[in-house]
């Protein structure tokens, strides 16, 4: 199944499956505004937390959407929750703009699109036991009738997750982080939900604890039928997950693939640099390597830079790059790049600012 990134303001472009999305964004944009004083509060900028993301998934599917922290990751996660109302741009869900939604249409929104947090302790109420945390959505959203079906509903999602009916009658801070995570994977299956928003759901567990984790949510996804938006910033994991990655850089998508043609191809410069820090268990690979290094830190999204966001640090930057926002091009099939150089990546050599070395940088 083919998912497409749209292209800001526009349709999709030509794919495999032509099956409508159960989710889209068009050209979204979430922007927050800076303000200063006490008794006359005055606006004094704005961030640019998102600037136009765009792209669709299709029921069943994992997208991945990764980048390093502070590019607007969590950002695109909530708004489509709607836990913030998008600047600009649509949150499209089965055709439906949910912008618009309003009165009696949010709850049947809030039952199909649930989010897991990056904190399972945090996201938990310390004062409610399990038992009580999974009755909550149950309760609000009408989904049992009595006592007895609530309880014979909760040691079913207790099933699901991989933990026993007892644990029903405990209190968060009585459990493991990688069990107070599988109470919240618990709660957010209670209401029977097509979507789901994992907002880096893995990245505050151990390493063994982390594999335990994805492998119930692809067996989920498998018996549930969930589309997932796994947002994460660690490449191994989303390579674990994902049926498609979405690389952000500073509020903008700058790539999205297959995975398994990102992983072996990859077209923008930015996200080479990414997969060339991931470190390879064999020492004669890892020795041998090709390393990008980026100069400097990311620009402030603040005040981003004009023309493409990335080409400040790009080590194949052109003078086009600073003047012009790159608009999405096919690379093939479904892998999709914003970049005006990705054609030259693999025959020249950088032409500024960061290096490539072989083998581990000294």
């Amino acid at each position: 199944m083919t998912v497409r990134v749209l292209p800001a303001g526009g349709p999709a472009p030509g794919g495999v499956d032509e099956s409508p999305p159960l989710l889209e964004l068009r050209d979204l944009g979430m922007h927050f505004p800076i303000t200063r004083g006490v008794l006359w509060k005055r606006q004094a900028g704005t961030v640019k937390a998102v600037d136009g993301v765009s792209f669709a998934l299709r029921r069943g599917e994992t997208v991945g959407l990764v980048g390093e922290s502070g590019c607007g990751k969590t950002t695109v996660g909530r708004c489509i929750v709607r836990l913030y109302r998008a600047t600009s741009g649509q949150v499209i869900l089965d055709g439906k703009d949910i912008g618009t939604l309003g009165g009696p249409d949010l709850p049947g929104f809030r039952r199909r699109v649930q989010m897991v947090f990056q904190d399972p302790y945090s996201s938990l109420n310390p004062r409610m036991t399990v038992r009580d945390a999974l009755a909550e959505p149950l309760e609000v959203h009408k989904l049992a009738s009595g006592r007895g079906q609530r309880d014979a509903r909760i040691e079913e999602l207790l099933g699901l997750v991989g933990l026993a009916s007892e644990h029903a009658s405990r209190y968060p801070h009585e459990f493991s982080g990688g069990q107070r995570q599988r109470i919240g994977i618990a709660r957010a299956l209670a209401v029977e939900p097509d979507f789901i928003v994992c907002d880096e759901p893995v990245s505050a567990l151990d390493v063994s604890i982390q594999a335990q984790i994805l492998n119930l949510l692809r067996e989920l996804q498998r018996r549930l039928g969930l589309t997932f938006l796994f947002i994460a910033h660690d490449l191994s994991v989303v390579r674990h997950v994902s049926d498609w990655v979405a690389v952000m850089y500073l509020g903008r998508i700058v790539e999205f693939a297959p995975r398994d043609a990102l992983f072996a191809r990859p077209a923008h410069p930015y996200t080479r640099a990414l997969l060339s820090a991931i470190p390879v268990p064999d020492p004669d690979v890892e020795a041998s390597r090709r390393r990008i290094i980026l100069a400097g830190d990311a620009p402030s999204p603040i005040n981003p830079p004009t023309g493409c966001n990335f080409h400040p640090r790009c080590p194949w930057a052109t003078p086009v790059c600073a003047v012009e926002v790159p608009v999405i091009e096919v690379v093939s099939g479904g892998h999709q790049v914003a970049c005006h150089n990705w054609r030259d990546l693999g025959t020249t050599l950088p032409l500024q600012g960061a290096s490539v070395t072989d083998g581990n940088p000294k």
